[in-house]
């Protein structure tokens, strides 16, 4: 999962936070509306980042890889000190 990958989901979350907060929906189908809703949000932002860099922002990389690459960046940052 790259940078990228991880501030779209985070946007799609928080974009269905604050609509659900608005809304205050009662029942799973609600709920369920509300969060493709702010997904679809997420969907217009990462369409917007494609048309303006040329390249997708959906990588086969995992979760997983993003930690292991910040792991790596922080021990690389204490070497240099």
């Amino acid at each position: 999962m790259t940078t990228l990958e991880l501030v779209l989901n985070m946007l799609g979350e928080a974009t269905t936070t604050e609509i659900s907060k608005k809304e205050k929906p009662n029942t799973f189908e609600r709920n369920r509306a509300v969060a493709k809703r702010g997904g679809s949000a997420a969907g217009v932002a990462r369409k917007a980042v494609e048309a303006q860099t040329g390249k997708p922002v959906i990588t086969s990389k995992k979760a997983v890889d993003f930690a292991r690459l910040l792991t790596d960046a922080i021990e690389d940052n204490k070497d240099t000190e």
